[in-house]
């Protein structure tokens, strides 16, 4: 056992757990933990605000997989943070939130950046801790990490007294980690697996329906296996688009509020709903009283509280996503009996109904000119990097556009806010991508209200020579929310035109990036090549058709095949 500083423990057991790179703002209560940080190989990035650090790290973790880091300061550094942590908590972010605290001596004085910030996330965190003895400081950190990434993931807090980081610990050994009250169920019962199998049999309409939980789980290849096999249409979420190749026959693309004609007619008139890793979000369901009211309902999630929660459901299967994907391919390849390429053949000609909507009702816009329409900006930029760039957004219209008509082929390279919606997320999240990939191509998709939230970002982007590309939607406003005032509030748009926006050319050059604009339909694709070819920040300011609206849309309480269309 050997002795050291708390922060000097901290360090270790981040290195331990194979953290190189973390996401921070210092302050009084941390300075130890920054100053130990100093002498190891962890990456530390300054961010400009502590909501950018946790954004930045949350998005590390979606595109590789691993827990992402974020390091806050006490009082006003850790409630600066919390909209990021929520941001997480409703994705099922895998993350670990290390924040200072005041002296353990001080706690519940009134302190100087003093927070109850352990009160403050219960709600929208998978776990927090607040570490009062310095032997439990690594045992605790440890057992963060593994909350973190085990089960439904999510955000785990540390809270860190100043003292403890600052006063001399033992470091302890590592031993197994088992907690009895925390203990998630990976593998199917093979008796419901068994039972889906054969329901999957009986249908004539099956639809798979695919979340985020897939591309969490990495069961994207599983999935096409089975969607592949047994010739199954697929639709995914917001959170799963990637899973399954948005350019394969069998993909309807995103289902709900904004999905597609097909996906949502398909999942409305199908007998077999197979959800996996989706938890019927409002978004997706609408209507919840119509919604998928012909069909059987198979669920697959790990999260058991998820399952029957928002819509009802026949045969429920609590696992990894992976695992029970793996576990029904299993079956149908060893089932005596069955005969794989009949079986599929028995959907054929539900694909060409669906085939026949898609034909009749594409996801397309109104050409007009040279006026410059979003969705072909989004065509453009999928077109020119051949898909290949990993995408993050902002929220509102550039969101559902992104998810529209950029055709994600490969899981963790689409990084957006579902379950929160946080305006301000896009930019962070593009620096956090970048910093985990430096030789890949990171697009923030933005829109003009939704990027101020988090511009500073721009100097983070900068000092640790992150090349991102920001493509804004510039309309001077808040679009999303101007399309609902149109429809359903006789065009009063109360708050929502955005009357003095910021020279975007400008501010990219001052913060020694490079900016450029398309006011006509024939400079986008020049400004995106330019932005392409320039190793540097780039801010591409795209100015849009000012009051062009995101169709399909379904009415709030109307169900998924009341949509109104271009």
């Amino acid at each position: 056992m050997v002795k050291m500083t708390g922060s000097q423990a901290i360090v270790k057991c981040l290195q331990e757990e194979g953290v190189k790179t973390i996401f921070g703002y210092p302050g009084g209560a941390v300075i130890d933990l920054f100053d130990a940080l100093m002498d190891s190989d962890i990456t530390n990035v300054l961010v400009r605000h502590e909501q950018g650090a946790v954004h930045a790290a949350d998005s590390f973790s979606r595109v590789t997989g691993e827990v992402g880091v974020a390091l806050l300061t006490s009082g006003p550094g850790a409630t600066n943070g919390v909209t990021g942590i929520a941001t997480a908590y409703c994705d099922s972010i895998p993350m670990v939130i290390l924040t200072g605290q005041v002296p353990r001596s001080l706690i519940g004085n009134d302190a100087f950046q003093e927070v109850d910030i352990v009160g403050i996330t219960r709600p929208c965190t998978k776990h927090n801790y607040l570490v009062s003895n310095r032997d439990e400081l690594v045992p605790i950190l440890r057992e963060a990490f593994y909350i973190a990434r085990t089960g439904r993931p999510g955000p785990v807090l540390v809270d860190l007294p100043k003292d403890l980081m600052a006063g001399q610990v033992t470091y302890p050994e590592q031993k197994p980690i088992r907690m009895q009250n925390y203990q998630p169920t990976y593998e199917p019962h093979i008796g419901q697996i068994a039972k889906a199998c054969k329901q999957i049999l009986k249908s004539r309409k099956p639809v798979l329906y695919v979340g985020g939980g897939v591309i969490l789980s990495d069961g994207h290849k599983a999935l096409e296996e089975l969607a592949v096999n047994l010739n199954i249409p697929v639709t995914m979420t917001l959170m799963g688009l990637g899973a399954f190749p948005g350019s394969h026959p069998l993909s309807m693309g995103m289902l709900g509020m904004h999905g597609s004609y097909t996906a949502n007619m398909a999942v409305a008139q199908s007998d077999l709903l197979i959800a996996v890793g989706a938890r019927f979000d409002d978004r997706v369901t609408g209507k919840l009283e119509e919604f998928a009211c012909n069909a059987k309902i198979i669920h697959i999630d790990i999260d058991p509280t998820s399952i029957s929660k928002n819509v009802k459901v026949d045969i429920p299967i609590v696992a990894d996503c992976q695992y029970a994907l793996t576990a029904i391919n299993s079956w149908f390849a060893k089932e005596p009996g069955i005969n794989i390429k009949e079986e599929a053949a028995q959907h054929e000609a539900w694909l060409e109904t669906i085939r026949e909507w898609t034909a009749k009702y594409p996801m397309t816009y109104k050409e007009e000119g040279e006026l410059i329409k979003p969705q072909y900006v989004v065509q453009m930029l999928d077109k020119l990097t051949g898909g290949n760039a990993i995408i993050t957004t902002e929220v509102g219209q550039n969101q559902m556009w992104t998810a529209q008509f950029f055709k994600f082929n490969k899981p963790r390279h689409f990084v957006t806010s579902g379950g929160l919606g946080t305006m301000g997320f896009g930019l962070p999240a593009a620096i956090g991508a970048q910093m985990a990939f430096p030789d890949r191509l990171v697009i923030d998709i933005a829109g003009d209200g939704s990027i101020q939230m988090n511009i500073q970002e721009l100097a983070t982007a900068r000092q640790y020579n992150c090349p991102v590309k920001i493509a804004i939607l510039n309309n001077s406003y808040l679009g999303m929310v101007r399309q609902w005032q149109e429809l359903f509030y006789d065009k009063r748009y109360a708050s929502t035109v955005m009357e003095i926006t910021p020279d975007f050319v400008k501010l990219a050059e001052a913060y020694g990036a490079v900016g450029l604009r398309a006011t006509k339909k024939s400079e986008v694709v020049p400004v995106i090549e330019k932005a392409l070819a320039t190793k540097n920040v780039v801010i591409m300011d795209f100015s849009i058709a000012r009051e062009e609206n995101v169709y399909p849309m379904v009415p709030a309480g109307k169900a998924t095949t009341e949509m109104l269309l271009v």
